[in-house]
């Protein structure tokens, strides 16, 4: 097996425990009237506009349009955004410094909203251990597409066979396998760590 040379992460359920449920149990009082709103109004779809490119401006207008009765839970999404966010994924946190320590070379590929992602920079000192990062919102591509992943090996110089990926989505680890990458389907920091030692690393 070739050499480990770069070291690739997610972010959100990798490293930041982000989910919108730590705001929006705030403002519903009932957890089934929250579920419904979060399946069919601020839907993860509809997120993920946003993370490709789209503005909270135009994704708050088009779904407040449908649903008016909720303009004020619907605006929360990103006036409250930062209540989104519940700390680091300690574990995880230390094995990224561990490798930092070692001077592995450390990037992030990150489906993200541009207008978000400084909140984030903001509240996760450890982001500054990466020698890039690559967020989906800014560039207008997200995984899992291929195209992301050869922006991030072009604009870094990676060679997937060398280069661990790990993500916490399925379809994101499977993409990178394809393109050549060693990866790694997080679930845990546990696990994480055991299968990062079957890699040598």
């Amino acid at each position: 097996m070739p050499p480990i040379e770069a070291i690739v992460f997610d972010l959100g359920g990798v490293l930041i425990d982000w989910n919108p449920r730590y705001l929006y149990r705030k403002i519903f009082s009932e957890e089934e009237e929250m579920e419904n709103f979060l399946a069919g109004v601020c839907t993860s779809e509809w997120n993920a506009e946003q993370d490709a490119g789209r503005s909270f401006t135009q994704a708050i207008g088009a779904v407040a349009k449908t649903h008016p009765h909720y303009e004020t839970q619907i605006e929360a999404y990103f006036t409250r955004w930062e209540e989104m966010l519940n700390g680091a994924i300690e574990g995880s946190v230390e094995i990224l410094k561990s490798f930092s320590q070692k001077n592995y070379p450390l990037y992030a590929l990150t489906n993200w909203s541009a207008e978000t992602f400084p909140i984030a920079q903001k509240n996760f000192d450890f982001l500054t251990l990466f020698q890039g990062i690559v967020v989906s919102g800014e560039i207008k591509m997200k995984k899992p597409d291929p195209c992301i992943f050869h922006y991030l090996i072009e604009k870094h110089s990676l060679i997937p066979e060398k280069t661990i990926f790990i993500d916490d989505s399925l379809p994101n680890v499977e993409t990178s396998l394809v393109l050549g990458f060693k990866g790694i389907h997080f679930q845990s920091p546990e696990q994480l760590q055991r299968e990062l030692d079957g890699l040598g690393v």
